[in-house]
Formats: C-alpha cells, sequence, structure tokens
C-alpha cells in the first residue's frame, strides 16, 4: 500500500508507474476538505491499468456521482448521510456496469446480507436525502462564511468558499451552489486545552465522532479519527492541533452560528 496526495497530479502519475491494481480515495478528504479530480484521476488510472474506488460518503450521490466520472466502485457509509438521523450502521457498495458482475460474485462469496431493520431505516432517511442534501450545504456555507471573518478562528476549509484552493474544481464537479456538509476550521493558537474549552461549551451543537446526523456535530481529530498519529505527523499533514471537524445540520443556521460564538468566546475562560 502506498499513500499519494492526490491533489499531485505528478505524484499520482509516479504512484501508478508501479502498477497498482487499484487506487482508493475520497470525493472529500477528511477532514481538510480536499476535492479529487475525479475525471483526470479516472482516466489516469485507467490509462495504467488501474481500477477506481471512490468514497462519496461526504458528497453523497446528490453532490456528485463518481461512476459518471469514470469510477469502478463507489462505496458509501450509509450510516451518514444516506441514513441521514444517526441511527443506522451499514455500508453499501455500487459499480459501473462494467463491474456490475465481479460486485455481485462478491456479494454472494462474503454474504453480508443487510437486516431488515436496517434496510428499512436507510430506506426512510433516502426518502429526505434531496431535501437533507439542500439544507446540509446552505447552513454549512453560512457558517463557513461566519466563521472565516470570526478573529479566533486562523483558517476555515470548505470547497464552498471562494477561498478554498480547489473551490473551481468543486463547482464543476458538484451540483450547482451545493459543496457538502463538512465544514473543518482552526482556532487561532490553538491547542488541546482551547478545543476543550470550546467544544465543552457548546449548548446546541454536538461533540460526537459521526457525521451526516440531522443534527450539527463536532469532533476533534488530533483525539479521533487521527488519534494514531504523532502531533508531527498531523502537523505534516496539515492537521494542527487546534482542527475542529463540523458536520453541519439542519437546525435553524442562526441557532448554529450562534451557538458557536458563544463557545468561541469561552476558549481561556476555564483555566
Amino acid at each position: 500500500m502506498q499513500f499519494v496526495d492526490l491533489t499531485d497530479l505528478a505524484a499520482l502519475e509516479a504512484a501508478l508507474k508501479g502498477e497498482p491494481r487499484a487506487i482508493l480515495l475520497k470525493t472529500i478528504s477528511n477532514p481538510l476538505l480536499k476535492v479529487a479530480d475525479l475525471p483526470t484521476i479516472a482516466e489516469m488510472a485507467h490509462w495504467y491499468g488501474a481500477q477506481v474506488l471512490v468514497d462519496n460518503t461526504f458528497a453523497t450521490p446528490y453532490l456528485v456521482c463518481p461512476l459518471a466520472y469514470g469510477a469502478d466502485f463507489v462505496v458509501h457509509s450509509a450510516t451518514k448521510y444516506l441514513g441521514g438521523h444517526g441511527d443506522v450502521m451499514r455500508g453499501m457498495a455500487v459499480a459501473s456496469r462494467a463491474n456490475r458482475a465481479k460486485l455481485r460474485e462478491i456479494a454472494r462469496l462474503v454474504g453480508g446480507v443487510l437486516g431488515p431493520n436496517e434496510a428499512w431505516l436507510i430506506l426512510r432517511g433516502l426518502k429526505t436525502l434531496p431535501l437533507r442534501m439542500q439544507r446540509h450545504p446552505e447552513n454549512a456555507a453560512r457558517v463557513a462564511e461566519r466563521l472565516e471573518s470570526h478573529p479566533r478562528i486562523a483558517k476555515v476549509h470548505y470547497p464552498g468558499l471562494p477561498s478554498h484552493s480547489q473551490h473551481e474544481l468543486a463547482s464543476r464537479l458538484f451540483r450547482s451552489g451545493c459543496y457538502g456538509g463538512v465544514v473543518s476550521f482552526g482556532i487561532g493558537g490553538g491547542n488541546r486545552a482551547s478545543v476543550f474549552d470550546f467544544m465543552n461549551a457548546l449548548r446546541l451543537c454536538v461533540p460526537a465522532t459521526s457525521l451526516g446526523d440531522v443534527y450539527t456535530l463536532l469532533l476533534y481529530p488530533g483525539m479521533s479519527s487521527h488519534r494514531t498519529l504523532t502531533a508531527e505527523e498531523r502537523a505534516a499533514m496539515g492537521i494542527g492541533e487546534g482542527l475542529v471537524r463540523m458536520s453541519v445540520g439542519i437546525e435553524d443556521p442562526q441557532d448554529i452560528i450562534s451557538d458557536l460564538r458563544q463557545a468561541l468566546e469561552t476558549i481561556g475562560q476555564t483555566r
């Protein structure tokens, strides 16, 4: 296995010359929300004989369909936006027409049959997916804009912001005006103590290691998704000690913004 920054196409091509069987990538990366150039990556991978597997959990089929851009397989954590209510655990995989028979054969061999209650919960969530995936990005865009101007915030990562290095790419790939519901931001001069002050002061938003719920959820990558890395390794990836990831819910956006603002004001007051 080899890790490559897929925003660096030269590095990707160098890795592809080693003739890997497949590339596994996220449409939107976690937690810095980098956007993958799906059409270019798929074209390059297929040129070298590699298949493309895309984790589309953050984007969902509502924002982008990777199969339309050349992906061979797409996976989703249905626990997140597809279920949408934080009450089901399940994954799913889809394949291009050329690979459908392979996926069915794997399913027959390994099982993985969805339980009836889980299936019902996901089907319930899918009924409101278009409505939720309009509201999540709308709220996320408003929250990101307000955070970007807040004096306690050093940097905001959100593809919908013009300041995002891949805003133009996201605008080409995603449904018009929809850039996802996840925002990450660095608290200025941030360290773990500052992040804990902030998260402990939240009243509406919920500290939780998940995303895609109707409620706004926040987590600290340094103690959750990226806890196995050293501080130096995280810093080399751009994940500072003050970085927080937020899955913006469908509450009234002003309520979310007010809660974030009051929590930011408490930093340093509890010590």
